[in-house]
């Protein structure tokens, strides 16, 4: 039994009154909220289900209409139940670019993802937005979810007093570098999974609810180090390179090198990969949600990955070393290890 579904189909039926209708899901993601497509003879739309219990959805529909002024490309809401969580959207397809993506085309679509980020960060604004600091507590209680549900309870791992000491210095580095950088509008979730496919008007945006402002290069690196898929690190320096300049003509950044510019690039993708293993992990042994977990070997690369150029993190190194988990680790014994 599936009231809330019932209760969606009933709902449909009011909207599209005396139209044949197929309903079906269309996503689901990480948290409670729920996503059905729902065909009807003048198109498709799309109804979100965000329990008000498990789910503030104000800030989901704050930021779509925030967006949308920007004349960038998102559901927009047409309607809602929000006392039930029932919100009808514009539909923007189903085709992620995780789906569309490949050799041939990454630079094109890579392109259109960077002038849409470029437009958010240049003209979103934080007051008008209403949008809360991606500040010191919020980006440590990220990390900690590395140490808490990664290690703790996916790995099963204690560690000393000297071990946690070193993580510990290993954050504080992350932390200063993160605030160290120029604020902007960050979406957050800004990956392959998240932006949509689209003839006109490349990409449409999704999941934007959990915006905040922060470190200019916290999209970047969620979109160029994607969770949920890998470039030749050379492709991504280049478009890293690409993102840097376009900054620098904006103004959105001055007397930065761009030695210092990737090196905030790369601590910030420390920073977000160990706050997504802890998330992957949670989502297993919390919510039930197994699908992520594969992806961890993919986050723990990026994290290994990264420490390994910048010599402030060697301690880092050594203790996940020191607990089985090597920078040299391939894909296949990381999965063995989990």
């Amino acid at each position: 039994m599936d009231k809330r579904l019932d209760d969606i189909e009933r709902w449909a039926k009011q909207l599209f009154v005396g139209e044949e209708l197929q309903i079906s899901p269309a996503s689901a993601d990480a948290s409670f909220r729920r996503y059905f497509r729902v065909q009807h003879q003048t198109g498709s739309n799309i109804i979100m289900d965000a329990p008000p219990d498990k789910e503030d959805s104000e800030p989901f529909v704050r930021i779509s209409a925030y967006l949308a002024n920007l004349d960038l490309n998102v559901p927009l809401v047409l309607n809602e139940v929000s006392e039930r969580g029932f919100y009808l959207l514009t539909d923007l397809g189903s085709v992620p670019y995780l789906d569309q993506l490949s050799n041939d085309n990454s630079d094109h679509l890579y392109q259109d993802a960077m002038q849409v980020l470029f437009t958010i960060q240049s003209q979103g604004k934080r007051d008008e937005a209403k949008l809360g600091l991606y500040n010191k507590a919020l980006l440590l209680s990220e990390m900690e979810l590395f140490s808490d549900w990664f290690l703790g309870r996916e790995l099963a791992i204690s560690l000393t007093k000297n071990q946690r000491n070193v993580l510990q210095s290993c954050y504080q580095l992350l932390l200063e570098s993160a605030l160290q950088q120029p604020e902007v509008f960050v979406h957050r979730d800004y990956h392959s999974r998240n932006l949509m496919y689209l003839e006109t008007h490349n990409p449409g945006i999704l999941d934007f609810q959990d915006a905040v402002w922060g470190p200019i290069t916290y999209d970047l690196v969620s979109l160029l180090r994607d969770c949920y898929i890998t470039w030749p690190e050379q492709q991504v320096a280049a478009w890293v390179k690409k993102y840097y300049l376009l900054l620098c003509e904006g103004k959105l950044i001055n007397n930065v090198s761009e030695t210092q510019f990737v090196r905030w690039f790369d601590l910030m993708g420390m920073q977000r990969h160990l706050k997504a293993s802890g998330i992957f992990s949670r989502l297993k042994h919390r919510d039930n949600k197994f699908g992520y977990i594969k992806d961890i070997p993919r986050t723990m690369n990026y994290i290994l990955s990264a420490a390994a150029q910048h010599p402030e993190f060697d301690d880092f190194l050594h203790l996940m070393d020191e607990i089985g988990i090597s920078e040299k680790l391939s894909l296949n014994q990381m999965e063995n290890i989990l």
